[in-house]
């Protein structure tokens, strides 16, 4: 991954850090991990061979370096993958990535040193690093890096998105979610700077609150209109569909109904944008963890499922079920639980081995919080211990 001068013969590496502090509004990124950890490491770090090591929640700063030196050792190209918040210490100003024991407090004994990361890449051949990011920032760090007064760069291609974190806007792994769908889904493996324009014009992140590190996104969107990848990717059943004029006005005026109408009559795509359509539009109006983007997430999971797409359908349920979540709705809110629920429902009828074994993981997350029914968990964790061996329906 890099520069056409990588030498591509090499066997390749990616190390996936994904840091969950103790905030009240996580991005959530450990739990987005296993989407990334899925994709075969041949498509993840763009060589014929490649080994992945992730780190899931991490506590201690010594240990992410020793996997930092471990991968900059390596002589092919090499992608490291960051998600979590920035902090600044208060003594030396420095930024840091927050870990599992990090508070405002202790950022320079708890958290890892970024310029640990760069200082350990300094020695590789140019070109053949990249590092790609989904973090997030309080207000102080965010203008820091804007104004760049504080900076992420180093002797690698920089890619990814620092999004703003305060009262009004709350950060969402958007990012990844489009990184592991490109990847998966892509009929060759993009380039570093191909698979980050994509991403960042399929991710569902407030503008003005997300800052962007590498090329900024090409032919940005106007309102309203909907990229590809938004529609092709995973979210709530739409509401009874209420009496409305069978017309193009009912998607402005009733979206549930015209939605209702295209589903039935198999246009699906249709269907889709115009729910990705209205989601942006809640995105622009309720931010990007909000319950109202949650359901149109959902409205496309509904989609996904009658067109014949259960794995679509279960990630967008997943999404939507972890929107809900860090919006403050409890794992007892009946529409978290019919999300996962549905997501649930959905997986069992997923017939591809890797997808259920990608969604499956993320699937048993999310059961630790939102348990359902008695046995749940306890279901999920005996279909993926088979998945291995043989396919179960």
């Amino acid at each position: 991954m890099g520069t056409s001068s990588t030498p591509t013969d090499q066997p390749g590496y990616a190390l996936l850090i994904a840091a969950d502090p103790p905030v009240r509004h996580p991005l959530a990124g450990a739990v987005t991990l296993p989407q990334l950890a899925a994709v075969s490491p041949s498509q993840l770090v763009g060589t014929p061979y490649a080994s992945v090591v992730q780190l899931a929640g991490p506590e201690d700063p010594n240990t992410v370096l020793t996997a930092i030196r471990t991968a900059a050792a390596v002589e092919g190209p090499l992608l490291i993958y960051v998600a979590g918040h920035l902090a600044v210490d208060h003594r030396q100003h420095r930024l840091h990535l927050a870990l599992a024991r990090t508070t405002a407090r202790t950022v320079r004994y708890t958290a890892l040193p970024w310029h640990w990361l760069t200082s350990e890449l300094h020695h590789r051949p140019p070109g053949t690093t990249a590092v790609f990011v989904d973090l997030a920032a309080d207000t102080d760090v965010w203008q820091g890096l804007a104004q760049r007064e504080q900076t992420l760069d180093g002797p690698y291609a920089l890619y990814g998105a620092v999004q703003l974190q305060d009262r009004r806007h709350r950060p969402s792994p958007s990012y990844t979610h489009a990184l592991a769908h490109i990847l998966r889904t892509a009929p060759a493996r993009p380039t570093a700077d191909e698979l980050h324009q994509q991403a960042a014009r399929a991710a569902v992140l407030e503008e003005a609150a997300t800052l962007w590190l590498g090329p900024a996104p090409a032919n940005p969107m106007p309102p309203g209109t909907v990229d590809a990848h938004q529609v092709d990717v995973p979210a709530p059943r739409p509401k009874p569909a209420q009496p409305a004029a069978a017309s193009p006005a009912a998607a402005e005026n009733d979206p549930h109904h015209a939605i209702t109408q295209a589903s039935q009559a198999g246009r699906h795509t249709e269907a889709a944008a115009i729910a990705a359509a209205w989601e942006q539009a809640a995105l622009r109006q309720h931010g990007p963890n909000s319950p109202e983007v949650a359901h149109w997430i959902e409205v496309r999971a509904v989609i996904a499922l009658e067109e014949g797409a259960p794995d679509r359908a279960c990630e967008l349920w997943l999404r939507g079920a972890v929107i809900r979540l860090t919006a403050d709705q409890p794992e007892t809110h009946p529409e978290v639980v019919a999300a996962v629920d549905r997501a649930h429902y959905a997986w069992h009828h997923v017939t591809d081995r890797a997808r259920a074994r990608e969604l499956g993981t993320e699937l048993l997350t999310l059961r630790t919080q939102v348990t359902g029914k008695s046995g749940s968990r306890e279901d999920v964790q005996r279909r993926l211990a088979k998945l291995p061996s043989a396919l179960l329906s």
